[in-house]
């Protein structure tokens, strides 16, 4: 019986396997894993130098990945946050709930970055291996260290000053990306300030690049299973099955923070809403396994506002304003794993990073996670913009693209949940509110 049924099962892996791209991703990293121990040192069949080529010739995939993330990252950031700020339709309507909501979000995404350094601060899975043996993975001599900067409050006006881009083609040029957030940001603020008529036509230049250079990250990720394959192969002949270790240790370090914000969640719920718990989260079940299965809030969406509005009995002004605009915005278990990443990335290379490049790697993982297009696969593009800032070889991006996937569909699923606690959380104000409106 356990014959027939692994025999059942073959057609159905292989059919997972040419349709599903992180089930290509998965099956490529094996692939790697094996050839990784065959031409490496424990086996010592192939020369050290013969599989060095060999490697070098399988890592071209993972370059011509990298340069085409590079290659869309600012077009991508600028378009996707201008979009997220206009999304609350006028200022107006910005001014009464949204700012509200906006504060909110800020909050609980600062919160999602905190737990996010505190964990991969105790845990850190990146100190579980030899620094000096990834670096000659990946072909990097010496990582340039990031100046340790002492926290000098005689500095602080000159940096507030300095992150406004006097020149912002300048920024674009040079890919300095906190100014181009920063210009993005005062951009989507003053288009949502003049008339619709006006913005309008910029809006939707900025939704044809944003499509655009979605189209061509999707074009990227096709070569995503063979960058893997190549990457981890590469890594596995000098290094051994210990690089899967270390990736184990960075997927439990990001699950436990997302579940951490969970636990925030529950709080929320708990002393602000005044809503029975466990009954509430039942409620919260199928938004959550579909964002867990498609990982697109932007799918859920539709499910989201009428488990609000159905299920919750959320006010629709309130659902239909919060969840588009936290499908948008509110990315806590976006915030969690790029902050995680980015610290694990750096212990990884052995980067130090001091106060104020901590302070510069969390600014720009507020503002790159509120300006995440709710699509899957894109998370490992934002992550690209934050290593920058980090002093991080972008390249160490390709080696999270095999558990990419799992945490995908996790992190979403935390997103989901986040925007449907806040439509809890502001319809109760606006109950609050309301006798002193009737007044």
């Amino acid at each position: 019986m356990a014959i027939k049924s692994f025999k059942y099962q073959i057609p159905q892996i292989s059919y997972l396997i040419k349709k599903k791209l992180w089930a290509q991703v998965l099956f490529a990293l094996f692939l790697g894993l094996v050839l990784g121990v065959f031409l490496g040192p424990e086996v010592g069949i192939v020369e050290k130098e013969t599989a060095e080529i060999i490697t070098n010739w399988l890592s071209i995939p993972a370059n011509l990945f990298l340069k085409i993330i590079q290659m869309i990252i600012i077009p991508l950031i600028f378009a996707s946050i201008i979009r997220g700020i206009t999304s609350s339709g006028s200022l107006e309507q910005l001014q009464k709930i949204g700012l509200g909501v906006s504060v909110y979000f800020v909050i609980t995404t600062i919160l999602a970055l905190t737990i996010g350094i505190l964990l991969v601060s105790v845990i850190s899975p990146g100190n579980l291996i030899d620094s000096s043996l990834i670096r000659e993975s990946f072909g990097i001599e010496d990582v340039e260290p990031v100046e340790k900067t002492e926290f000098n409050i005689h500095d602080i006006p000159q940096t507030i000053i300095g992150v406004i881009p006097g020149n912002p083609l300048a920024s674009f040029m040079s890919g300095e990306m906190l100014s181009i957030i920063v210009f993005a940001l005062i951009v989507g603020v003053s288009m949502i300030s003049i008339s619709k008529q006006s913005s309008q036509p910029i809006l939707d230049l900025l939704e044809s690049v944003q499509k655009l250079t979605l189209k061509v990250v999707s074009w990227a990720m096709r070569l995503a299973p063979f960058a893997a394959f190549g990457l981890i192969a590469g890594i596995t002949s000098k290094i051994g099955l210990s690089a899967m270790t270390v990736l184990g240790a960075y997927m439990l370090t990001v699950v436990i923070g997302l579940f951490a914000m969970i636990l925030i969640y529950i709080i929320i719920i708990k002393f602000f809403t005044n809503r029975p718990l466990l009954s509430t989260l039942t409620m919260m079940k199928d938004a959550q396994l579909l964002a867990f299965s498609t990982s697109s809030s932007a799918a859920v969406m539709p499910l989201s506002i009428k488990t609000a509005e159905e299920k919750m009995n959320v006010k629709p002004k309130v659902s239909q304003f919060v969840i588009p605009l936290g499908a948008t915005i509110n990315m806590d278990g976006t915030a969690i794993y790029q902050i995680i990443a980015v610290f694990f990335l750096a212990q990884l290379f052995n980067i130090d990073l001091g106060f104020t490049t901590i302070l510069l790697i969390t600014l720009t993982a507020l503002a790159a996670s509120i300006g995440a297009p709710s699509a899957p696969g894109t998370g490992i593009v934002i992550l690209s913009t934050i290593l920058v800032a980090a002093g991080i070889p972008p390249v160490a991006v390709i080696l999270l693209l095999g558990v990419d996937r799992i945490l995908d569909m996790t992190r979403t699923m935390v997103n989901v949940t986040g925007d449907l606690t806040a439509c809890l959380f502001f319809d109760k104000r606006i109950k609050l509110d309301k006798p002193s409106e009737e007044q």
